[in-house]
Order: structure tokens, then C-alpha cells, then sequence
């Protein structure tokens, strides 16, 4: 069977280790006899890996005990209504940088709930960079972001020094880059790109932040309920969880954060180099703000699309197409994507210009 190599956007590539674990769990887990689909969510089994889940976030992350990780359903689009929810005041207000469209929704969702101050945003040059250039103003209850832009191929170089609650959509960068953690009182992150298959969602949140909105919650929708529930208050989504813990395993085990963020950088150049330099490829993200995690580019002329379409798909390269709001090509280079499967890419665009530039 000829190889695949997977740039999907999301649900994105999973180390070829957590796998094929992942399916053994599915027939036997922990040598039970009964598969992991099958037992208690309340078993001391799985309660084990909850645990363990929980504290290998917090460890990649090199946080104390003054932050909770919960691992919840409901994806990161939920988490556009909890943070207001859990953060805003009934009368106050947060501010929001609109860099995407992850953040638009988010946006949508905190504006049904108070008012919001959007301090900074890109749209009108259709999301091709990262906003620098904004105040914070001191009385907003939290200040959101969106780490990385999967649709445009940005990203966050460095983060706000933000003297209010900081809080990030880091979705489709998360633990691949090393960052201060400590300067974040909510990060959250649906799990299909970087840490595990769709239908979890992690969020880290420190614990002084809660309970100053003078809302009533309902219960599914406060974290402080969870918390106390260890994020089983309802039945949590088990699979996707064990994933995420097998795969927050794997990268702690291959060297942590260092780790990916040399093998990342390294990924990131070889495409970016290859796109400045090859005649029939162009970025679309400006040069400053592009995304290690997303890389976005067009072809020109646009009529050799079918021609690439063709190579890509003879090398064996998958979801290399752009979101369809934007066209174009997109290939994610998530933690478990090899090295090897870049320069796949790369070779296939220069056979093309070597054939028609």
C-alpha cells in the first residue's frame, strides 16, 4: 500500500504509534477483555487516564496547581459561549482581536452575552496577518485571541502583554511551540489537530478566574462544575480522551515541546523556502505573521491547478486543498506530520515548474 501523507487541516494526522495503541484499545483495553468503547467511564481504568491526561497537560505546559484541565465535549465552538459565560461580567466587557474566522464566531457568540470591544482586527485586508499594533484597555474582563488561523495560514508570533485575564483559542497550534503557559488564564483547544481525533475538547483554566461574573450557569456550562466533577460531572467522550492521552504521551516521550518546535520550525522552512523561491507559488499571509501549522499559498497561473491536483495525488499527498472560502492550497503541518512528507510536496512543486515555468 503506497504511502499517504496527510496535510488535512483537520481532523488532522495522528503519530502512526498512537494508532495503532489506539486500536488495541478498541479490542482489549488495559488487558480487561472488554474494549474501550464497551467500559465505564467511572471504572478506575479510565478514571487513570483522565488523571494522567490532566496532569500531562499541565506538564507540558509547566503549570502549577493553580490551574484545572478539563477535558469536555462540545468542541472548541462551544467554548466561544462558556468563556463569556464563565469570564464576563454581566456589565462589563471583553475584548476580542478578530484575526479569522474561528474568531469572528467567537466574537458572534460573546456579543450574545455583553458587550465586546473588538480592539484589533485584519478582515479587511482578508486576514493576511496578525494585528501588532492595539491597546488593551485595563477594564475589560479578559482579552481573546486566536493563537493560529487554520483558514489563512497565521499566526501569533509572540503574545499580548496583557495585564487583564489572557485568554486563546489554540486549536490548531497547541504544544507545538514553547510558550509561558503562566500568562494565560484560559486555553482551550478542540483536540483534532495536534492532540488527538475530533470530540474532546481541552481546557486550562486557572481557578481564580472563576466565579466573579455574577451570573447563575447553567451546570453544563460552568467550569467550576466540571472542575469539581473532574470532568466527568456528564459521561465524557472516553475515546477521544484515551487519544489525546496517548498522544500527549508520545510527544512528552520523543523529547516534549523542544522537541516538536525543532522539528516544526524545520518543516516550516523547507515549505516556506520552496514557495518564495519556486516561480508558480505564492504565500498568502504576510511574510511577518505566517503560521508554522498552516501554510497557505496559490499557484499562477491558476489554469495548472488540475496538473498539480494530478502529481499531488500520484505522490500520495492528501488534503493539500484550501478551505473552500478562500481556495487556493493549504498544508498543515501538524506535530505528527514526518519531515519526509514536506519534502514529498516540495519535489512535486518543483517538478512542476521544471515542466511549465
Amino acid at each position: 500500500m503506497k504511502q499517504v501523507h496527510n496535510f488535512s487541516a483537520g481532523p488532522g494526522i495522528l503519530p502512526q504509534a498512537v494508532l495503532e495503541e489506539a486500536s488495541r484499545a478498541c479490542l482489549n483495553f488495559d488487558g480487561l477483555g472488554l474494549s474501550l468503547l464497551e467500559i465505564s467511564h467511572r471504572s478506575k481504568n479510565f478514571e487513570r487516564i483522565m488523571d494522567e491526561s490532566r496532569a500531562l497537560v499541565k506538564s507540558l505546559f509547566n503549570v502549577d496547581d493553580a490551574y484545572e484541565v478539563l477535558f469536555l465535549g462540545g468542541g472548541a465552538s462551544l467554548q466561544f459561549a462558556m468563556v463569556p459565560l464563565n469570564l464576563l461580567r454581566e456589565n462589563g466587557t471583553a475584548a476580542y482581536v478578530n484575526t479569522g474566522v474561528w474568531s469572528t464566531k467567537a466574537i458572534k457568540e460573546a456579543r450574545m452575552l455583553g458587550h465586546v470591544d473588538v480592539i484589533a482586527s485584519s478582515e479587511t485586508d482578508q486576514f493576511s496577518y496578525i494585528p501588532t499594533d492595539f491597546t488593551i484597555p485595563d477594564t475589560a474582563d479578559y482579552l481573546h485571541i486566536t493563537s493560529n488561523n487554520t483558514i489563512y495560514g497565521t499566526q501569533f508570533q509572540s503574545f499580548p502583554d496583557c495585564q487583564i485575564p489572557l485568554v486563546c483559542d489554540m486549536s490548531s497550534d497547541i504544544f507545538s511551540r514553547p510558550l509561558d503557559a503562566s500568562q494565560f488564564d484560559l486555553i482551550y483547544a478542540g483536540a483534532q489537530k495536534n492532540m488527538g481525533p475530533a470530540g474532546t475538547t481541552m481546557v486550562m483554566v486557572k481557578k481564580s478566574a472563576l466565579g466573579k461574573t455574577g451570573r447563575k450557569l447553567l451546570s453544563m456550562m460552568d467550569y467550576q462544575v466540571h472542575i469539581k466533577g473532574g470532568s466527568m460531572y456528564n459521561t465524557p467522550p472516553v475515546f477521544p480522551i484515551y487519544v489525546s492521552y496517548l498522544t500527549l504521551s508520545w510527544l512528552k516521550a520523543q523529547g516534549g515541546i523542544s522537541w516538536i518546535d525543532e522539528l516544526n520550525q524545520k518543516k516550516a522552512s523547507l515549505l516556506y523556502s520552496e514557495i518564495d523561491r519556486n516561480r508558480l507559488f505564492k504565500g498568502t499571509a504576510r511574510p511577518d505573521s505566517r503560521s508554522r501549522m498552516n501554510v497557505c499559498f496559490l499557484l499562477e497561473p491558476a489554469h495548472l491547478e488540475p496538473e498539480f491536483d494530478k502529481l499531488c495525488k500520484d505522490a500520495g499527498i492528501s488534503g493539500i486543498r484550501g478551505h473552500r472560502d478562500v481556495g487556493g492550497y493549504r498544508a498543515s503541518l501538524y506535530n505528527a506530520l514526518p519531515i519526509s512528507s514536506v519534502q514529498v510536496l516540495v519535489d512535486v512543486m518543483r517538478h512542476l515548474e521544471s515542466q511549465f515555468a
